[in-house]
Formats: structure tokens, C-alpha cells, sequence
């Protein structure tokens, strides 16, 4: 692939994969353990194409081989592309997006959680992750929920961290959302007909809101997270470019 033609997007915007001819599962599994490294190190633009490879390592079809050769292809043309972190004279915040795409996934119609997290206002990114829930979630306030406990999860990380090696920062994080009735979830303590069916786990955000981090709305075409729950365009890719990379 080193003579490829370079492509724009990680991957094309609608994922078909029809049955195909099977496909040699020990060269499928190099790559993407490859790519999967790059993914957690320094590249957080392929975090959600790569997560939907990872899940046919142990049957994959010709067809999951030929996206594999997009991202390559996309990689031929972004090997410039690096985390830029630079020294900040404003003061550090942990500023979170945190965004779902329901039943993005084909097989069981389960929702697909992104959480992307920065120091600084105009990035780089410094935590990033994209996954499949564990649970079939029955809207999409409730997809929209249970990404936002995972971005909660790494907030608290994030803030354990920097305590420990004792960096300075705001003690009050942010975290942006694109969903208002999961904002209204978190922030009402009250049960509702749509949502007391919600797993008790979920619910412990609650008591941190306010204290712990503060939730904001943001509207979708501001969603940093959104790339890492579907297939990112050309423009997204452009326009995030900063927040993800610091330049």
C-alpha cells in the first residue's frame, strides 16, 4: 500500500458489508492490531472505523478487508498528522464532548458511545474513545445517557490523574452535549415513564453534576465527539482538525 492512492475519509459514509468470500484472518488481525495501537496512541480521527474492524477479527470477509485498505489508503495521505501539545498561558480545564449513535450497529442494534477529552480550548485531544454498549438502549436519550456515564468515568480519571502528579487546573470540568432531554435526565433526579427502566448504574452521575463537572449543551454540527460514533466527512474532518491534533 506504500504506492496507494491517498483517500480524504477514513472510510465511506455508508458501511455495506453484504456476505462476501472469507477472508485470511491472520493478515486481517495484523493490520488492524496495528491500526488499533495507532488509534489509542496518536490517532483519534480513525477511532470509530477502526472499533467496527476490530469486531470481526476472528471472521473476516472480503469485504471488511477492502474498508481496511481504505483506511490505509486515508492514513497514505495523513501521515503528517500528529498531536501538537504546546505550552498554555491560560489556565487547563478538562473539556469533554461525549456523543451516541443508536442502533448504529447492524448485528444486535446496539448504540455506539464516544467520548473525546482536551486540557485546553483549542486542543489536542489528550483521552479519546469510541465503543460499542453493552446494552441495547430503547432511545436515543438513553443511548445518549449511557455515553454520557462513560465520559463521567473518564472525567474522574482524568481529574485522579492530574492530582497525582500535581498539575494545576480548573476544578470544575466541562463536558458538552447535543441532547436535551439527556441533560434534563441528568440534572432532574426524578423518575420519568421513559426512563425509570434505567439501569441503577447509570443514575450515579447524577450527584456530580454540578459538582464535579458542569453539562453544557452543544449543537450538533459543534459535536467534536460525533466522529468517533459514525463515519466522519471531509468537512468535519477539516473543521475539527485543531481540536483533535492541537494544529
Amino acid at each position: 500500500m506504500s504506492d496507494c492512492k491517498p483517500r480524504g475519509t477514513p472510510c465511506e459514509q455508508k458501511l455495506e458489508w453484504s456476505e462476501c468470500e472469507p477472508f485470511d484472518s491472520k493478515r486481517y488481525r495484523e493490520i488492524v492490531g496495528s491500526l488499533i495501537y495507532l488509534m489509542m496512541c496518536t490517532r483519534p480521527d480513525i477511532s470509530w472505523v477502526v472499533t467496527r474492524l476490530s469486531q470481526f477479527l476472528s471472521k473476516p470477509l472480503q469485504c471488511h478487508w477492502i474498508t481496511l485498505k481504505h483506511v490505509l489508503r486515508y492514513l497514505k495521505g495523513t501521515a503528517h498528522y500528529d498531536l501538537c501539545y504546546r505550552k498554555c498561558e491560560k489556565g487547563l480545564r478538562i473539556t469533554g464532548y461525549t456523543d451516541s449513535d443508536r442502533a448504529s450497529s447492524m448485528e444486535d442494534r446496539r448504540s455506539t458511545s464516544g467520548y473525546c477529552f482536551s486540557l485546553v480550548e483549542d486542543g489536542p485531544l489528550i483521552s479519546w474513545k469510541s465503543r460499542k454498549q453493552q446494552k441495547v438502549a430503547l432511545s436515543t436519550c438513553e443511548a445518549e445517557y449511557i455515553a454520557l456515564t462513560a465520559a463521567v468515568q473518564e472525567v474522574m480519571y482524568l481529574s485522579h490523574l492530574l492530582k497525582s502528579i500535581g498539575v494545576t487546573y480548573d476544578q470544575l470540568s466541562i463536558i458538552y452535549e447535543d441532547n436535551q432531554g439527556t441533560i434534563a435526565l441528568a440534572n432532574n433526579p426524578t423518575k420519568h415513564q421513559r426512563s425509570k427502566h434505567i439501569d441503577v448504574r447509570y443514575h450515579f452521575i447524577r450527584p456530580e453534576v454540578n459538582k464535579g463537572f458542569e453539562l453544557k449543551y452543544c449543537p450538533t454540527e459543534e459535536m467534536l465527539a460525533d466522529i468517533m460514533t459514525k463515519p466522519a466527512t471531509k468537512q468535519q474532518l477539516n473543521k475539527f482538525k485543531t481540536l483533535l491534533f492541537g494544529r
